[in-house]
């Protein structure tokens, strides 16, 4: 077969790598090839590579003529995409295949004898994460001569380019520039039953179920949804059919004796397409080329003449990744981190590397002797981070304190443990704690209790001694960092082993200070919430929400909050501007990104720097998804910070000066307090009990807003660390170790202490790229589970999913109502947000907070009480509503609603 043009390979060529392969061949192609080459029943054919097209387009003058078809302004009308494609493929009509390429697809088809054979079409982009390009472009069956086979492979060609194809890589900002197809070309099976292969259901996530559509005759009446099939439900690992439901089947695709297809009907209702047999033994073929693939996949067979026949095999994008290695029993529950901390996207393998790090103290806490290696609390899939749950789900205790925590801490992850709550797997195998356990638990909760004791006796010394606490450890780090004196790898073996020090011998008695103080402030806030429970009306749910939500109100204005605190000096900087008519002109008249453009090549003026060097000195390490070690800081790209800067500047309004509305939360928290001992007062026992709501509102207000001083500590250590890193990456680039300075976030620390000993080996080199491969892909995944569970399934729902059409519901964090313009918001840097607008979003972190003095309101898909939106939205004294089930796809920017952060209901009204 002549491969000299590069035009043709067959699938057992063993002269390509796989990265090779893909570019070549395409997804499909590839992977016909890996399955052949692995010894499966895969139909003999060969690949037209992405050269031939290439070639094509380049012999008839194409690519200019296909781009300027394309619609204007990256349109996705219908017409104006139909008017394209039309445009284009008549342009692939015109042309004329170079005739050395068609005297090779000649050669490559006699050789493999002439036989009816299918031409699909392979993209080098198929199949990736969130990105499914199955059905984007052309098949055609039973082609039987040359002349058909050049027209087949030519309409391939130009299928890169039908109206679906376009408007599908435009939706997903997919350039068209420079794309290519592969043709792969097979022995054509004329199939008596075909159908799909999923080897994980792609309903559920179970990996111990397969799913099986079957349809009589070709494959593509069922593809193409032409068919009502057979739907068959396999187990997996007993391999037993545990479920059958029979399609219509009243139609079937079947091959012409003179080329092409025809449709045949038949009433086959009652007919089982497939036999039990074959099922399994379909199954057995679909576990064997996942176990070669290590992934649950989606596969294209057919049955003809008593034999099974793999057609493709591609991943099943829809499905969300069990950690590496677990085995699907004993079931594991995990619930997601990042909804709990309103980050969603994916982490940097040393930002979880991180945190594997600080789950460590926690384990140190109770007494667990473990490392970031060895510990089990925390796993990574899909590059977030999992908190195993399963041991305190499996004790009688432990299970009912996790339902509790997280009512406050994240009430959807709550719904989903609830839906597994009698899963025998999870039943507890014996009443109480042990021995044992106690013993741990007392390891952590004596000190800790008695550090809480403390703080609730001195609320306000305690508090700053607990913070300078935390200055005195980053000072005492800052110096040990100006101490390293080396440069290159020498200086990163100093850097990489920083964290990793300061966990094992610095940060655990920090760490239980800090705890300790966030507790007390909770303890107040519960103690709180126990004394308005006794109000009369409690008896009954909504009246003791409407007794707590007067606690709520309490918590407004809330100080020594360092987020808050951010905003507020953030306001102090704008002032400062203002006065300053000259440095105001210059403010006004660039734009954020030319100003922050200004900041990081050094060209902005002198005043407007040492305007903006003081909040860069004290929160230039906080910055979107902060606590990911490897995500970009405001000391590196102020923009985000001079854009609420910018908006600060606009306000004209006193009444809406952050500190006038921080001020004014403070003074209803007050009044609320009155009303709440007034109302204590007129119950039994009130006189000591109003006592104790003042005593524990002077605990609460002066500790509740430590719990941002853990975070704020540990990002302005992460920020440290990173700049140090970011330092020696660029030299390690420079020298050529690496490729670019960030690479070393996408390395573990063990690992960057092997980069600082061995170098940039080719084994590390590679895992930079796979795993910055692996997180850019991540970023496009659209939905997020709440819990995830080992044997495969995911729980995605939010709080009353099916709250109806034209409401949606969630939890209750921040009372108030409000009705406004809804304004959908997924990058706080690109928000727009205009003042009294009902902010959506799928969560927040610190980077979030200055759009809260615009919002109206604030509706989030994650978070529970005391997550960081729900806090600030309380101090603000904005309504809000976390946990609503796909709220940013839900609700369009530009609706009208009214929101009760007091209910939890969201009503739609235009």
């Amino acid at each position: 077969m002549p491969e000299s043009a590069g035009w043709i390979i067959n699938f057992y060529a063993q002269n390509l790598t796989p990265a090779d392969w893909t570019a070549l061949a395409g997804g499909k192609g590839a992977n016909l090839a890996r399955l052949a080459q692995a010894g499966l029943p895969v139909p003999d054919g060969f690949i037209l590579t992405t050269q031939a097209y290439r070639d094509f387009i380049a012999a008839n003058q194409l690519e200019e003529s296909i781009l300027a078809a394309l619609p204007a302004d990256a349109s996705l009308d219908p017409d104006a995409l139909e008017a394209s494609s039309q445009q284009i493929r008549a342009l692939f009509a015109a042309g004329r295949m170079p005739p050395p390429l068609e005297a090779d697809l000649h050669f490559a088809y006699a050789a493999l004898g002439m036989p009816p054979v299918a031409v699909r079409s392979s993209a080098t982009a198929e199949d990736t994460l969130e990105l499914s390009f199955a059905g984007q472009q052309d098949t055609y069956l039973n082609i039987i001569d040359d002349s058909a086979l050049r027209n087949a492979v030519m309409n391939c060609w130009s299928s890169l380019w039908t109206a679906r194809a376009i408007g599908y890589r435009t939706h997903n900002g997919i350039s068209h520039s420079g794309l290519a197809l592969a043709v792969v070309v097979q022995r054509m099976v004329s199939s008596d039953v075909s159908g799909v292969l999923f080897t994980a259901n792609p309903l559920t996530g179970l990996r111990s179920e397969m799913a099986v559509d079957a349809a009589f005759g070709l494959g593509e009446a069922l593809v193409s949804g032409q068919v009502e099939p057979d739907h068959y439900i396999v187990d997996a690992f007993a391999e037993k059919i545990i479920r059958k439901n029979l399609g219509a089947k009243a139609k079937a695709l079947h091959g012409q004796a003179g080329g092409g297809t025809s449709w045949q009907e038949a009433d086959r209702s009652r007919q089982q397409a497939l036999p039990d047999e074959q099922i399994l033994n379909l199954a057995r073929l679909g576990r064997q080329i996942e176990d070669h693939y290590g992934l649950p996949q989606d596969i294209e067979w057919a049955w003809a003449g008593n034999r099974l026949y793999i057609l493709q095999s591609r991943p099943v994008t829809s499905l969300f990744p069990t950690p590496e290695g677990m085995p699907a029993e004993p079931l594991k529950v995990m619930a997601s981190f990042g909804a709990i901390q309103g980050l969603l996207a994916p982490i940097t393998p040393l930002g979880r590397d991180t945190m594997y790090w600080i789950v460590s103290i926690a384990a140190g806490l109770l007494n667990f002797r473990v490392t970031a290696e060895t510990q089990t609390i925390v796993f990574t899939a899909g590059e977030r981070l999992w908190m195993n749950i399963t041991t305190p789900m499996r004790n009688s205790i432990g299970r009912r304190l996790v339902r509790a925590g997280l009512g406050m801490i994240e009430p959807s992850v709550q719904q989903a443990v609830i839906e597994i709550w009698d899963d025998p797997r999870l039943r507890p195998g014996r009443s109480g704690i042990s021995w044992r356990a106690r013993r741990q638990i007392a390891h952590l909760v004596i000190p800790l209790a008695w550090n809480v004791l403390l703080n609730l006796a001195a609320p306000s010394r305690r508090r700053a001694a607990l913070v300078a606490d935390g200055e005195k450890l980053l000072d005492e780090i800052k110096a040990n960092i100006a101490a390293i004196n080396q440069t290159g790898r020498a200086r990163l073996a100093r850097v990489a082993g920083l964290l990793p020090d300061i966990v094992v011998h610095r940060l655990p008695p920090t760490f239980l200070r800090f705890v300790s103080g966030v507790a007390g402030g909770m303890a107040s806030l519960n103690a709180l919430n126990k004394l308005a429970d006794s109000l009369p009306g409690s008896e009954s749910d909504s009246g003791k929400q409407a007794n707590r939500n007067l606690v709520l109100e309490i918590t407004r204005g809330v100080p020594h909050n360092p987020t808050t605190e951010m905003d507020l000096i953030l306001w102090q900087t704008a002032q400062g501007i203002q006065r300053d008519a000259s440095l105001l002109q210059y403010f006004q008249s660039r734009t954020p990104e030319e100003l922050g453009n200004a900041w990081k090549d050094g060209s902005i003026i002198s005043s407007a720097k040492a305007a903006l060097q003081p909040f860069i000195d004290l929160y230039g390490g906080r910055g979107l998804a902060e606590i990911d070690l490897g995500r970009e800081r405001w000391v590196e790209n102020p923009t985000p910070v001079i854009e609420a800067l910018v908006g600060y500047l606009k306000i004209q309004d006193p009444a809406q000066a952050p500190d006038i509305i921080f001020q004014r939360s403070a003074d209803s928290a007050l009044v609320a307090l009155e009303q709440l001992t007034a109302r204590l007062r007129a119950s039994r026992g009130g006189w000591f009990k109003a006592r104790l709501a003042s005593f524990f509102t002077s605990r609460m207000r002066q500790l509740l807003g430590m719990r941002e001083n853990p975070k704020f500590f540990a990002v302005r250590l992460f920020n440290l660390i990173r700049q140090e890193l970011l330092s020696c990456g660029k030299e390690l680039a420079a020298d050529g170790e690496i490729d670019r300075a960030d690479d070393l976030f996408f390395l573990n620390y063990k690992e960057l202490d092997e980069l600082a000993k061995g170098g940039g080996s080719p084994v590390l080199r590679e895992r930079i790229v796979s795993r910055r491969h692996a997180y850019d892909l991540e970023m496009h995944r659209r939905q997020i589970p709440r819990l995830l569970l080992s044997d495969g399934r995911a729980f995605y729902a939010g709080i009353n999913a099916a709250a109806g059409a034209d409401s949606l519901a969630g939890s209750p964090v921040s009372p108030g109502s409000v009705e406004g313009l809804v304004h959908v918001v997924l990058n706080p840097h690109q928000a727009g947000l205009l003042p009294g607008e009902i902010m959506v979003c799928p969560g927040t972190d610190p980077s979030w907070t200055p759009l809260f003095l615009t919002a109206g309101g604030l509706i989030m898909e994650v978070g529970g009480m005391m997550t960081h939106g729900a806090v600030v939205a309380r101090e603000y004294g904005i309504p809000a509503v976390v946990g609503v089930d796909q709220a940013t796809t839900r609700l369009k920017t530009g609706m009208r609603i009214r929101l009760d952060g007091s209910s939890g209901k969201i009503v739609i009204l235009t």
